[in-house]
């Protein structure tokens, strides 16, 4: 059965639906139809999507043309992040971003090409002023990609305000073919003091979900008392794709009346971080599964509406509530979960006991921890809460709670490694130790004397590792004295088995060469038409240094015409 608001609810809601921005000002940046691969604000690690992920046909090369007039503002070229990414910056005031580039139109190409090679570096930021890039609408400036850190061929999107704040472009007319209902995957109930319980348990509590017929849900009844909250798993999926993708707004009820709302129109870069107290971070780092908690302690996000005591839940002894969910994508395609509360104090069982430590964070506090050579500096607002933390050194290795804690910021650990040689001392770094296997991945880690420093945002095991290994570096479509004529790249496989890759630097006959890093691929790249290379016999030399500061050099003798 479906539930019926009150007048002035629907009401409030249209308001609150209206669109005020420009309807045909953007155009699809693509010329083959728009299907996502994901959506604007959906769930990602540590953050929200800030645009639409517009599939590419599983390919690279697709041309990408302005979605509207105006003039490049900024361009990023990265390893890792938003790769090549190319930002145009409009009349009315409105910024479109394309990231993921393979390459740039060949003006704005020769243009940064010209700047890489003045500072000798692929990594570049620029900010050309309005003369130097003009743009029109339609026009080429790029080809698709998979550059950066994307996980397959698309185009990200995206649409700025002056702010700089990222809004879901489909607001602005982009159409995407939708008429799916979203989907409710779990639901799950939380009580949220010590007087309170959920089916006569004080522990999260996982609901049983009746899909309808009509795609709408219930749950079957539950009995709880005191203060509760609720957590949704949802997906949408568009006509054309079948990927997971983000939903646009969640609402809740009780008795009738919204209690809480989540609306996934825009937000702030600065609030993306604030993603790990939305979702149940414990829940996601055991299972890689997002719970959308329908309830906060701190409004810290601007995507949340209407909410009437924090979301909160009070259910009384011997009352009867109902609780309901509204999930819907943009189109306004819907699924409700209906869920019945009988409140009942009677037979429940006796709440765990908080596990308490020696070490108790307090988030407004600055703390610091030392053992032995390690300590751990967490500053005011590390933390969203209060908790009772696990800190453990032996020998070298540093035992830090487990992952299940949500940090607002970066905590410092710090090493004393005095005690080493100073041979030894260069080539230590921090790791982080993952798996049943404890296998050691790095820190990205600072040397200041005979202290190393790690900055970090997530809790875990930790400890001193060494790296003593070089770079490798090898040649993958040509053998030393090969005449490459007709070739049209340079291809070099490069490698660091444990601190990773730090820098590389490539010349030909003692000129410097611009050769592109893909790190998924591990793969050095120069392409010939820069024109550098320009003589017959030529002597490439590849220097490449790992993060603790061993480098190889790689030396080979080619030919060309």
């Amino acid at each position: 059965m479906r539930f019926t608001l009150p007048l002035f609810f629907i009401f409030s809601f249209f308001l609150s639906a209206q669109n005020n921005y420009p309807q045909d000002y953007f155009s699809n940046p693509l010329e083959v139809p728009l299907i996502l691969s994901g959506t604007f604000a959906e769930l990602r690690p540590n953050h929200f999507h800030s645009g639409l992920d517009i599939k590419t046909q599983q390919r690279t090369g697709l041309k990408v043309k302005a979605s509207a007039g105006g003039f490049v503002s900024r361009i990023k070229i990265s390893h890792y992040g938003y790769g090549k990414a190319l930002y145009i910056t409009h009349p009315n005031g409105y910024t479109t971003v394309y990231a993921h580039l393979q390459k740039f139109s060949p003006e704005i190409e020769a243009y940064i090409k010209k700047h890489q090679y003045e500072k000798e570096s692929y990594v570049l930021e620029l900010f050309p002023s309005a003369e130097i890039l003009p743009i029109t609408k339609d026009s080429i400036i790029g080809y698709s990609g998979n550059t950066g850190g994307s996980g397959g061929p698309h185009l990200h999107f995206e649409i700025r305000n002056k702010e700089e704040h990222p809004i879901n472009p489909m607001l602005f007319g982009i159409n995407i073919k939708d008429s799916t209902n979203p989907i409710i995957k779990s639901i799950y109930a939380y009580p949220l003091d010590e007087n309170s319980s959920v089916n006569k348990a004080y522990t999260k509590q996982k609901l049983r979900l009746i899909p309808l017929k009509n795609g709408d849900y219930t749950i079957k009844n539950i009995e709880a008392y005191g203060t509760i909250g609720f957590g949704i798993e949802t997906i949408d999926r568009q006509d054309l794709g079948g990927n997971s993708n983000g939903v646009y707004n969640i609402q809740t009820f009780l008795n009738g009346r919204r209690n809480f709302e989540i609306d996934f129109r825009k937000f702030s870069f600065d609030e993306t971080k604030h993603i790990n107290q939305l979702i149940d971070y414990e829940h996601y780092t055991e299972t890689k599964k997002r719970i959308q908690k329908l309830f906060t302690k701190k409004k810290l996000l601007s995507l949340y509406k209407s909410i009437t005591n924090n979301g909160y839940v009070s259910i009384q002894d011997s009352t009867y509530s109902v609780y309901k969910i509204r999930v819907a994508d943009y189109k306004n395609n819907e699924a409700w979960v209906t869920i019945n509360i009988k409140g009942s104090k009677n037979s429940i069982s006796k709440p765990q006991k908080q596990q308490t430590t020696p070490y108790h964070i307090k988030a407004n506090k600055t703390t610091n921890l030392k053992e032995g050579n390690v300590s751990v500096d967490f500053y005011k607002d590390t933390f969203y809460d209060d908790f009772y933390i696990d800190f453990e050194v032996k020998n070298d290795t540093l035992s830090l709670h487990k992952n299940s804690i949500a940090a607002k910021k970066k905590f410092n650990i710090t090493y004393d490694v005095s005690a080493y040689t100073n041979e030894d001392k260069s080539k230590l770094y921090i790791a982080r130790l993952l798996g049943r296997k404890k296998y050691p991945v790095y820190t990205s880690t600072k040397r200041k004397g005979n202290l190393l420093i790690a900055s970090t945002k997530i809790l875990g095991t930790f400890a001193l590792a060494t790296d003593t290994l070089k770079p490798t570096i090898s040649p993958i479509n040509f053998k030393k004295g090969q005449w490459l004529s007709k070739y049209r790249y340079l291809k070099i496989k490069i490698d660091d088995e444990f601190s990773g890759i730090s820098k590389y630097r490539a010349t030909v006959n003692g000129k410097w060469i611009l050769m592109e890093y893909d790190y998924k691929t591990k793969t050095l790249t120069h392409d010939f038409n820069d024109s550098i290379v320009t003589d017959t016999k030529n002597n490439i030399k590849v220097i490449v240094t790992d993060n603790v500061g061993n480098n190889s050099t790689f030396e080979s003798l080619f030919y060309r015409k």
